[in-house]
């Protein structure tokens, strides 16, 4: 891999099977290297095979395809001018032609029949084309006027262009600096609306105080299921009390209390009195209707640190049945086909599968669609026979498959990547299982440095995922094939705290940050330094995030790194929740602010230990990152550089916390290069070359 091949990857995602089976929707995401953006299409494929086919223009941004029931329309979003708000359409059962705005045809849940659509959305929807002052995402302006409750006021309103605060929060990572949020938080509760296929009227069903979600109609077109407030409370009285409980001095006694918050209720098709469907403690998402419309499918989870289960309700009420027993991972999204089977997606460690519930609850889920990789995107016809999905795997980049609903059957649908797959050889990666502390199983990979021979020794570098509770898995990525190729093995795993094991092992870290999960990476590397053909005397480290902190925690408690990667970094812990915009994580995760729990705030923070680090260092930091802010990373350069440890400062404009997922095309590359310029100047002596030339159509990579 050169770094110019990141610009020819497609990634592809968004599948849509079209109602009859027939055809496959799904986005392809490439990139303009010449224009230094990502560019967004609709491609179809039949589903028996053939060559798949763009269906939107090159010149507009689209995604997000799904077919009208009757599979007429191909719908998909669109940023494109001249219409109103951003949904498209195109006609699939007539030649092609231009995308149009039709607005007889409504988005949102359907009936069998399709005969109608439900959706939500404000009493008074507000124009796509007005000013988005009360949006408390919207970039705030310079206020023409004072906020609520402030004591100051600008001398004079037309010479004051700064910003003025008196509640939280000030900022968000991705947006900026937002208004303030007394002003910005006008409560406009969720109603359910509904609009007739081919009829422009949207009929609003309900006006209440309070907000409905997730709503879905009845196969019938008689009922609607939706998630409400367990009491039918006003949206403004919840926020209140949120706004209360935020404000109370932390307890963990309150922390760790059951609450339930929310509830499912059924309401008739034309409006009227919701009758709550069961008391369940809990938070409840993700509801679908049983075929003949008896039962209500829903993803529960009892409590925040609890496991996601699956459970069956009748719509007439009753105690929910948790049909997926003591499974140890968590549903994510589901499907009740026409025929009862019950599917549902859920992560499995590094991998991705497919399973089909017992509705009786006295078995485990099976396995239908599983292997080493991951997959997004499960969609079916109507009929419930198959399914189209989106997978990756460790050397493979995204690919469109389709199956039978059972699972058998698999063909791959697409070949989008085909030609770079056979210039390029992309590295593979060995999995392990071994035994943290307590006999924890824990999970990794080893991936095989490019062009490697037996019998040689090659460096290692050791990456740590973000989060803490993300994990890495067996899906295409950029950051490992990049080491891989500079001739490097590449580690990384998923310890303590890590998602996809269930969520005892997901928040067994809280509290207990830099301890278990600490060893659990150390024990990975003991593993992998024993092999003959690993040279344990270079051995480097990276991460971003939790990884970027852990990272400074690794070099302040040992010196078995030759070199070190620091991205988007923590350093000080009180600085940090000062200034960033996720106070909640510690509030959360150390049992407190800094106020109330000051020892775990100070001896967690790797500025604390800062004389013990001798690892040279290179600090990559974006300017507009509000999650993790600059400040920590400026300490740690400081204090590397008064310790006289080698150490160099990188700051990406324009680029905010998700710089390496989805930042600028060329910032990113750019921070691909100087990962491998870093690793292969103190791993494998390398000097870097001269920068190469800004040619026509981009940047040339190395």
């Amino acid at each position: 891999m050169q770094l110019r091949d990141w610009y020819r990857v497609h990634t592809l995602s968004q599948p849509a099977m079209s109602p009859d089976g027939k055809l496959v929707a799904f986005t392809v995401t490439s990139v303009r290297e010449s224009e230094n953006k990502r560019h967004q299409e609709v491609w179809v494929v039949p589903a028996s095979g053939g060559d798949p086919v763009r269906y939107t223009s090159p010149s507009t941004e689209s995604s997000n395809p799904r077919f009208t029931p009757d599979g007429k329309y191909l719908q998909f979003t669109s940023t494109r001018p001249g219409g109103k708000g951003n949904t498209w359409v195109l006609r699939m059962d007539a030649p092609g032609g231009e995308a149009t705005q039709v607005e007889t045809i409504p988005s949102g849940s359907f009936p069998r029949d399709g005969s109608f659509a439900v959706f939500t959305g404000p009493a008074t929807p507000r124009d796509s084309a007005a000013p988005r002052a009360n949006d408390p995402y919207a970039r705030m302006q310079a206020p023409a006027r004072p906020p609520m409750n402030s004591i100051t006021r600008p001398l004079d309103p037309a010479r004051f262009d700064g910003r003025q605060y008196v509640e939280m929060p000030i900022k968000s990572n991705g947006v900026g600096y937002v208004a303030n949020p007394r002003e910005a938080r006008v409560i406009r509760p969720a109603q359910l609306w509904r609009q007739n296929m081919g009829d422009t009227a949207k009929r609003m069903l309900t006006s209440t105080t309070y907000s409905h979600r997730s709503p879905v109609v009845s196969p019938d077109g008689r009922w609607i299921a939706f998630v409400a407030d367990a009491s039918l409370r006003a949206d403004s009285v919840v926020q209140a009390e949120q706004d209360s409980i935020r404000k109370l001095p932390y307890s963990r006694e309150r922390d760790d209390e059951v609450r339930n918050d929310a509830d499912i209720y059924v309401i008739p098709v034309a409006g009227g009195t919701p009758r709550k469907v069961t008391e369940w403690t809990g938070g409840e998402s993700a509801l679908a209707w049983s075929p003949d419309g008896k039962q209500l499918a829903f993803v529960g989870r009892a409590g925040r640190t609890t496991n996601a289960r699956l459970y069956v309700v009748s719509a007439t009420g009753g105690t929910p049945v948790n049909v997926v027993g003591n499974f140890q991972y968590e549903p994510e999204s589901m499907e009740w086909m026409p025929n009862g089977v019950l599917q549902f997606v859920a992560t499995k460690g590094g991998s991705t599968s497919v399973y089909r519930a017992d509705l009786t609850g006295r078995s485990a889920p099976r396995e239908v669609v599983t292997g080493r990789r991951r997959l997004n995107g499960a969609s079916y016809d109507a009929a419930g026979r198959s399914m189209a999905f989106v997978a990756t795997s460790l050397a493979k980049p995204t690919e469109l498959f389709i199956a039978n609903a059972d699972g058998s059957g698999e063909r791959q649908l697409t070949n989008l990547n085909a030609e770079l797959n056979k210039e390029v050889a992309w590295s593979d990666g060995e999995r392990f299982t071994y035994k943290g502390i307590g006999d924890v199983e824990i999970e990794g990979w080893l991936m095989k440095p490019f062009g490697y021979e037996a019998g040689k020794k090659y460096p290692l570098v050791l990456y740590i995922h973000g989060g803490p509770h993300s994990a890495y898995g067996e899906n295409w990525f950029d950051e490992f094939q990049n080491l891989a190729a500079a001739g490097m093995w590449v580690l990384f795993t998923n310890p303590r705290g890590s998602s996809g094991y269930g969520a005892e092992f997901t928040y067994s870290t809280r509290g207990r940050w830099f301890a278990e999960d600490y060893d659990d990476l150390m024990r990975a590397v003991d593993i992998a330094a024993k092999r003959a053909d690993v040279d344990s005397t270079r051995m480097g480290v990276t991460g971003g995030s939790y990884g970027g902190v852990m990272t400074a925690w690794v070099t302040a408690k040992t010196n078995r790194f030759k070199a070190a990667q620091a991205d988007r970094m923590i350093s000080n812990w009180w600085s940090w929740y000062g200034s960033s915009d996720a106070q909640g994580l510690t509030e959360f995760e150390f049992y407190g602010s800094p106020w109330d729990n000051p020892i775990m705030y100070d001896t967690l923070s790797p500025i604390r230990y800062l004389s013990k680090v001798k690892t040279p260092t290179l600090i990559v930091q974006s300017e507009e990152d509000f999650r993790t802010p600059m400040t920590d990373a400026e300490q740690w350069f400081l204090g590397l550089k008064k310790f006289n440890v080698p150490v160099e400062f990188v700051r990406y404009p324009r680029s905010n916390h998700d710089l390496s997922r989805t930042g600028e095309p060329w910032l990113l590359v750019d921070r691909l290069g100087r990962l491998r310029q870093w690793f292969a100047f103190w791993l494998q002596d390398k000097k870097p070359e001269d920068p190469a030339p800004v040619r026509a159509g981009g940047v040339s990579g190395r």
